[in-house]
C-alpha cells in the first residue's frame, strides 16, 4: 500500500526508536480525506447553537469593557483586558466554524444549483464578516450585525 510523503517521514522518524509508531503508518492505506474532521459527528443546529452562544459572549464583553473602561482602576483595565481577549477569541471561533465546517463541509456544489449555491456562500460570507468586525470593534453595531447575520443564516441548518 501507498503512504503520503508526510506518513513516511513519520514513519521513519519513528522506525529507530522500537518502530513503535511504524507498523501501524506502514499498514495505513492512502486515503484522502475531503474534511477535516470526520463527517457525521457533529450536527448542523448545534454547530448554529454554538455561534449564536459566541455571539451573546461577545455582546457581553463588549458591554462589560465599556464599563470598566469607565471604571478606569488598574484592576478595571485588567479585566477589561480579559474581556476584550474573551470577544477576540469567541469571534475567531465563530469564523473557525464557518470556514471549516459549514464552508468546507456543508456546502457541497453538486447537490445545489448555480443561485443556491452562490446565496449560502454569500449568506455564510456575511457571517464570517460580521464577527470579523465585531473582534475589531469595541461597539454594539457590529454585534448587532453579527446577530442578523446569524439569524439569516439559522434556517438553513436548524431544523
Amino acid at each position: 500500500r501507498m503512504m503520503s510523503a508526510p506518513l513516511r517521514r513519520l514513519a521513519a522518524v519513528a522506525a529507530p526508536r522500537g518502530g513503535a509508531f511504524a507498523k501501524p503508518l506502514m499498514a495505513a492505506p492512502a486515503v484522502r480525506f475531503h474534511c477535516q474532521v470526520p463527517c457525521g459527528i457533529f450536527t448542523d443546529d448545534l454547530r448554529v447553537k454554538g455561534m449564536i452562544e459566541d455571539a451573546a459572549t461577545i455582546r457581553k464583553a463588549v458591554l462589560q469593557a465599556a464599563d470598566l473602561h469607565k471604571a478606569g482602576t488598574l484592576q478595571d483595565v485588567h479585566q477589561m483586558v480579559r474581556w476584550i481577549n474573551t470577544k477576540e477569541e469567541h469571534a475567531a471561533k465563530i469564523m473557525t466554524t464557518i470556514g471549516e465546517y459549514f464552508m468546507a463541509q456543508k456546502v457541497k456544489k453538486a447537490d445545489l444549483t448555480d443561485q443556491e449555491y452562490k446565496e449560502v456562500l454569500v449568506l455564510l460570507h456575511s457571517v464570517m464578516v460580521a464577527a470579523m468586525k465585531a473582534k475589531q470593534s469595541s461597539e454594539v453595531g457590529p454585534v448587532d450585525a453579527l446577530d442578523a447575520a446569524l439569524k439569516a443564516m439559522e434556517p438553513l441548518y436548524v431544523k
